[in-house]
């Protein structure tokens, strides 16, 4: 052990606590989540996605790529690298500006930001508050949430390169040759999904907050003086994406921030924010971000980032709307809100109450004995689904085990190969929600469950 500072732990209210810690249990036990390096004692607050999570959080960015994107005509995609050149974070304001208050316990040797201290608990007892184990709280000191690398065989500072902290630089650097290539006019957007980086002072809350996520972000490029109402527009947009994938209006709300909560920069922000075990947490942020972004970059690079409207003839800076959501915070309000526990046949069952899209696995195929063809039928049935959508097949245990595996990893259809299916070539259907069922001729199945999904 040595004397370097740790982080504080993270408590969440009492009330929730066992809601989060089943979530979690869940997520460990069926191939969500797993601690990172788990084998080597883990690393804190970083998580890997397990064979059932990685597809959750797939969905969920493609829901969000879909909804943004491709569905529109007036959105296109980049790919950013992670690694930019290090004056990109001298423009942005991340070099001089990106830090958190921090002070130490010199008693515990936890490390606290000094803005959030009234919720960080004692490195000791974690009942108590901190500063309340006796020990001297350092003075607050300015922390850059920057992570450092170095680009090339030399470790100098001439050589020093910054992991990105937000994927939203990447497109205002890119504006120019979006403009050029693709031959937009305002108003436009680039969106973007991808890993950001911060080296947070005390990350936790499971999926919440962590050093290494996932983003999904547009910028909307809009003539200025039509900023305000580009900005409401998204607002709602982003909003009411969350309801149409299932998650609950009584979780969900949207919170304007006050002017004091306002970056220097920003004409207007709000919050989606989710109702978490924890309490209410952004879920994304809708900012008018106005000209700062390509003014600093214009300053700082030397090249011009202005937009000439030919219609009416002028130039000028446009303004950003931005809407920036987290994939991983996403990935885990739904699946917070489709968690639930009920009873079914006299036995208590987890189950994840996902939205069709979203769900990992869209159906799970049983053969309900193993003989008398079954199991060869059931894996006729399957490589029929499979070129369509994630499925499962499972044999081991009874039926109702199996269809509580299913219901666990939130598989909205289990299908059911009988001796009836060999003979009448019939399967039944299993909805995981009604947990009622209906027979469906084999050669129907495909495109029943594929209208299932689409309307949903």
């Amino acid at each position: 052990m040595t004397d370097e500072a740790t982080e504080a732990p993270q408590a969440a209210p009492a009330h929730d606590a066992g809601r989060m810690e089943r979530i979690v249990n869940l997520a460990k036990r069926r191939g969500l989540v797993f601690q990172s390096s788990e084998i080597y004692g883990g690393l804190s607050s970083c998580w890997d996605y397990g064979p059932v999570g990685v597809e959750l959080k797939r969905n969920v960015k493609d829901a969000w790529w879909r909804e943004m994107v491709w569905s529109r005509g007036d959105i296109v995609g980049l790919d950013c690298s992670i690694l930019m050149h290090p004056r990109v974070w001298e423009a942005s304001g991340h070099v001089a500006g990106f830090t958190d208050p921090l002070v130490d316990c010199k008693k515990c040797k936890v490390r606290f930001r000094a803005d959030h201290l009234a919720e960080a608990r004692c490195g000791l007892t974690p009942t108590r508050r901190a500063g309340d184990c006796g020990g001297e709280l350092t003075e607050a000191r300015q922390f850059n949430l920057m992570f450092k690398t170095f680009m090339g065989p030399v470790e100098e500072d001439a050589n020093v390169v910054f992991m990105r902290p937000e994927t939203a630089q990447g497109m205002f650097v890119n504006f120019a040759n979006v403009l050029d290539t693709a031959r937009r006019k305002l108003p436009f957007g680039i969106a973007q999904t991808g890993k950001s980086f911060r080296n947070e002072i005390t990350p936790g809350n499971f999926l919440f907050r962590t050093r290494e996520f996932e983003q999904m972000e547009m910028e909307f490029f809009v003539k200025p003086g039509e900023d305000m109402k580009w900005y409401e527009y998204w607002k709602q947009e982003r909003y009411e994406w969350y309801l149409r994938l299932g998650i609950k209006p009584e979780n969900l709300r949207l919170r304007e921030h006050a002017s004091d909560e306002l970056a220097h920069y920003a004409k207007g922000c709000a919050d989606v924010e989710y109702r978490f075990p924890f309490g209410w947490s952004e879920l994304e942020g809708i900012a008018n971000r106005a000209d700062f972004d390509l003014k600093q970059h214009t300053q700082f690079s030397g090249k011009d980032l202005s937009y000439f409207d030919e219609e009416a003839r002028e130039r000028y800076v446009p303004y950003v709307i931005e809407p920036a959501a987290g994939a991983d915070r996403a990935t885990l309000a739904f699946l917070v809100d489709a968690y639930d526990e009920d009873e079914v046949e006299g036995e208590t069952r987890a189950v994840l109450r996902l939205h069709p899209r979203l769900a990992p696995v869209k159906a799970a195929v049983f053969p309900l004995m193993r003989k008398a063809g079954q199991p060869e039928k059931a894996h006729e049935i399957l490589t029929r689904l499979r070129p369509h959508f994630p499925v499962q097949y499972d044999q081991a245990g009874s039926i109702g085990r199996r269809y509580r595996r299913q219901d666990e990893i939130g598989t909205p259809w289990g299908v059911t190969v009988d001796h009836q299916t060999m003979e009448d070539g019939t399967v039944t259907v299993r909805d995981r929600d009604k947990t009622t069922q209906e027979r469906i001729h084999e050669s129907e199945l495909l495109p029943e469950l594929l209208r299932r999904i689409a309307g949903a």
